[in-house]
């Protein structure tokens, strides 16, 4: 039971922390004149950095240079580096500064029904009972959350919507694809080098040793160390330990706590207006999720 309660608090503890980076991403955006390229760039480069000693001081530092010797798992890697973890960092963050963190997570929660339909396509299985139901309730939540009720028009830019959007797709791409690559090698080392491939790509791509206009404050550097420590590194590896205590529906459950707490955070710290009927259609997304973690029992992925 005590191991049971640790990984519930693990799980919780990374979500809460997910989501509030985010609202802490669009203080940043907002008011000190960062930009998600360079944002992420840090991001990824110094957590990437920091989960491979992590890996090193855990025992696992025999993976390290190993999992390189493989083509497939090597090639793996960089794909899942550039398209899962970069993807999923970029539009989300990208989200958020085209929109607000609230409703940049709540899209990107999105992404378990999307893994549900591309599942029940690989398997050639109808959808259950319980997915049936969830697809109505998850397009009706969108619908209310990019509206506020009102179908005429968005109640936030298009281009937040895309972006949110995209970030799910990025992030079902991120939990289906290194199935394999995580049966095969640790965890840490596979996310570490992911991020710090990645990060080495945008780097290049971005060139942030060119940008100007970030303001650097002891205030905007703790919050950049925010989103580095406790958003990327202390979220991550809490997640993955959580694991081994709960099964992975069970996470997905408590997953659920990202979105609101970026919610709360956004409108109380940030005075970001949530109307009524996008606070319902957030709920509706967020039952969503907790439907298919249910239903996620009913399929077995190789």
């Amino acid at each position: 039971m005590y191991s049971r309660v640790k990984g519930f608090l693990m799980a919780s503890f990374a979500s809460a922390m997910w989501g509030l980076s985010g609202t802490v991403a669009q203080e940043l955006f907002e008011e000190y004149g960062f930009i998600p390229g360079y944002l992420v760039t840090l991001r990824m480069l110094t957590a990437g950095a920091a989960l491979l000693m992590i890996a090193a001081f855990l025992g696992k530092g025999n993976q390290l240079l190993a999992i390189w010797k493989h083509p497939k798992d090597r090639l793996g890697v960089v794909i899942f580096g550039v398209l899962g973890v970069l993807g999923t960092q970029y539009t989300f963050f990208s989200a958020i500064d085209t929109g607000n963190a609230a409703t940049a997570a709540l899209l990107q929660f999105l992404a378990p029904l999307i893994v549900t339909a591309f599942l029940a396509l690989r398997l050639r299985k109808m959808p259950t009972a319980r997915e049936l139901i969830a697809l109505p309730i998850a397009l009706f939540g969108t619908a209310l959350l990019v509206t506020n009720g009102r179908f005429d028009e968005l109640s936030v830019p298009g281009i937040a919507v895309f972006w949110g959007l995209m970030a799910a797709g990025a992030l079902a791409f991120y939990v289906l694809f290194p199935t394999g690559l995580l049966k095969r090698w640790n965890s840490l080392v596979v996310i570490g080098w992911s991020m710090l491939i990645g990060g080495v790509g945008l780097f290049l791509l971005e060139r942030p040793w060119l940008m100007e206009g970030q303001i650097w404050t002891l205030y905007s550097s703790s919050l950049v160390l925010f989103v580095i420590l406790f958003g990327t590194l202390i979220a991550f590896f809490l997640y993955l330990e959580s694991l081994r205590f709960i099964s992975q529906s069970e996470t997905s459950m408590l997953s659920s706590v990202e979105p609101l707490v970026a919610v709360v955070a956004s409108v109380l710290w940030l005075q970001v207006p949530f109307g009524f009927y996008e606070a319902i259609g957030g709920l509706c997304i967020v039952l969503t999720v907790m439907i298919l973690s249910i239903a996620k029992k009913e399929y077995k992925t190789s």
